[in-house]
């Protein structure tokens, strides 16, 4: 079996334990996660803390297009993560990658660092009443506000993918994870409004943020809010028809 390792140049004191970890998974470390499609685990090196993300085991198919047409999702995570952390963006700092290949891509991983984050945007979706809301959602617009002035296009911009940090006295930073569906590129005024569809946002949430990303993109409100509703509504109708159909 042909492997890809590769690590940061911070943690390569650590290779040879972290090695021994990927190759041990079901073995080593702490569920964090474990679902269907993926498993997160958590271990400790050295007093550090590190999340790892076991990917799906690709199909036939599938694991031929990772080995020779497309890049795995575990190097997407680690080379985007990079690149997120070069324009200033935060997320998990990337530690290594780790492909198996044997006739395609058979396994894959990604480690992180840890972060003990205070909560997810998903608890501002589910909790009206929770404290100091409108604050961290004009926060959250700046944020991904610089997310677009960057050109960083992230397909998976949902509720469960950002992670908030409140450091007190109004000071929230933000943590992209799940970074493997990402485009690098332009974005006009159309595509940034469209790229908050999947956040489900209520309308009053919308208001607040719709507010925000017009005063800084120098945009009239109305029609800030009546685009990113229009996307919304859109992207909201598509899921909860295809949960229609699933019960019939």
């Amino acid at each position: 079996m042909r492997e890809n390792f590769v690590i940061h140049p911070n943690y390569t004191h650590l290779a040879a334990k972290l090695g021994d970890v990927l190759h041990n998974f079901s073995k080593k470390g702490e569920y964090v996660t474990k679902g269907d499609r993926n498993v997160i685990k958590m271990v400790q090196l050295e007093g550090i803390s590190f999340n790892i993300k076991k990917f799906k085991t690709p199909n036939v198919f599938q694991a031929l297009v990772y080995e020779f047409i497309r890049k795995s999702k575990a190097k997407r995570s680690f080379e985007y993560a990079s690149k997120l952390i070069e324009l200033d963006i935060k997320t998990p700092f990337p530690v290594a990658y780790l492909e198996m290949f044997s006739g395609g891509l058979r396994e894959s991983f990604y480690v992180s660092e840890h972060i003990n984050y205070d909560f997810d945007f998903r608890e501002l979706i589910h909790n009206p009443e929770f404290k100091k809301r409108n604050e961290v959602l004009r926060q959250f617009t700046r944020f991904t506000f610089k997310l677009h002035e960057n050109g960083v296009n992230f397909l998976d911009h949902s509720p469960g993918n950002t992670l908030i940090m409140d450091h007190g006295n109004d000071n929230y930073e933000f943590y992209l994870i799940d970074l493997n569906r990402m485009r690098f590129e332009p974005m006009d005024f159309n595509a940034r409004m469209h790229n908050f569809r999947r956040l489900w946002l209520s309308k009053t949430m919308m208001k607040v943020m719709a507010e925000e990303y017009a005063k800084l993109y120098k945009k009239p409100i109305d029609g800030t809010y009546e685009l990113m509703l229009h996307y919304s509504r859109i992207f909201q109708k598509k899921i909860n028809s295809k949960k229609l159909r699933r019960r019939k």
